[in-house]
């Protein structure tokens, strides 16, 4: 197949106004890849309520949706409908194009293509709550507390057989970080090339006087564990700012004392002004990568997180670098109460924030800027091409 004037489509799993977060950011920068070297391509997602919303992304294009929008509270509430989200993705038509590429948390790398198309899938991690973040999920879970947890296991046992089956489906796989190509070839079995995502480094300025607060920033769902966060900083008595929304909202309200702030719709300007002066920035969860963490380096923050995930690509801990090497935060091994408040006392006790200098931390971040990635993903696509078409030539 010659690449030249063929049609492109972009499959997300949702954009939903209330959780536009790193992975929705990956695949506007995939859109603005695709449209300047290919074709402007059509959008895809589960559901979508964006197109009318002051947080749209694609400037009114259409985005194309599954069924599940139709249903009720539907393009609100997507995962809600969790059994039936694979049907639901297998259901979209893609026959009219030539290169697809999916951007899959979840679903996306399950769409159905022909021998003839090629399908590049951009894997931000394979689908969490159904494999080493099951038992993490369940117990966090509202239906675990209404009696539904065999049922809830047996749901969640139905996903990871077709998330191992929905995984072999895409050509070429592309993983966000070194903790997701290692799930992908534990979970599927498949290698796949390391491509970090773009981080718009050039938002954020390092060199403010620091505050006397701490920062976390993170959509309130249970796997970014920020009760853990919330419990330490009630022991340690220290101020915490924690940004973002989500369905654990109210119950992270309940636990938290008066020193933890929530701070639900502040804008990017709100954000990169906090992330400016905090002196530490605080995750407690296993991330895929955590683009979150990054922003914060390019603001002149350390990072205090555990020692596990997409972090070890990012965080240097102070404890471990070798001499010459630059330290880009502190990470504690366990992800528990404890192990976050011993960390901070470290921190605070020793004064450990002014061993670092917000400008090595700066330059740090520039490796993951958006032109980077834009290089290594246009290499890798058009590699991917080069391959393609030799395989269907035999």
């Amino acid at each position: 197949m010659e690449f030249d004037n063929y049609r492109t489509a972009l499959v997300h799993d949702w954009y939903l106004s209330n959780s536009i977060g790193g992975a929705e950011k990956v695949a506007l920068k995939i859109d603005e890849i695709l449209s300047k070297n290919f074709s402007t391509p059509d959008l895809f997602a589960l559901v979508e309520n964006i197109t009318k919303n002051k947080k749209n992304l694609f400037e009114g294009r259409k985005i194309n949706t599954s069924f599940i929008q139709k249903l009720p509270f539907g393009k609100d509430r997507v995962q809600s409908f969790l059994p039936l989200i694979p049907f639901a993705i297998e259901q979209i038509d893609l026959s009219p194009y030539d290169l697809i590429v999916s951007s899959s948390h979840i679903s996306t790398k399950g769409i159905l293509t022909s021998p003839d198309q090629l399908h590049i899938s951009y894997i931000h991690t394979p689908m969490r709550y159904a494999w080493d973040q099951m038992n993490t999920y369940i117990k966090l879970s509202n239906l675990k507390r209404i009696g539904l947890e065999i049922p809830l296991r047996y749901l969640l046992f139905k996903l990871r057989e077709w998330d191992f089956v929905s995984g072999q489906r895409p050509d070429f796989l592309i993983a966000n970080s070194h903790f997701t190509a290692k799930r992908i070839k534990k979970y599927w079995g498949l290698d796949s090339e390391i491509i970090h995502p773009p981080v718009d480094i050039g938002r954020f300025v390092f060199n403010k006087e620091r505050e006397n607060f701490y920062l976390s920033v993170n959509r309130l769902v249970p796997n970014k564990r920020i009760d853990l966060i919330i419990k330490a900083f009630n022991k340690l008595e220290l101020p915490l700012v924690i940004v973002g929304d989500g369905p654990e909202r109210k119950n992270l309200e309940k636990i938290a004392n008066k020193n933890i702030i929530f701070k639900y719709k502040s804008s990017n300007k709100d954000v990169e002004k906090l992330m400016s002066r905090c002196r530490g920035f605080v995750y407690g969860g296993v991330e895929d990568f955590g683009i979150a963490p990054v922003e914060a380096l390019a603001s002149g923050a350390p990072v205090i997180a555990l020692a596990k995930g997409g972090l070890m690509d990012t965080v240097k801990c102070i404890k471990d670098c070798s001499k010459g090497e630059i330290a880009t935060g502190l990470l504690f091994k366990k992800q528990s109460i404890n192990e976050i408040v011993e960390a901070i006392n470290w921190f605070e006790f020793n004064k450990i924030w002014k061993k670092y200098k917000p400008e090595d931390l700066n330059n740090f971040a520039q490796k993951f800027n958006p032109d980077n990635f834009k290089n290594n993903f246009m290499n890798f696509i058009n590699q991917s091409i080069e391959t393609f078409n030799k395989k269907t030539c035999l």
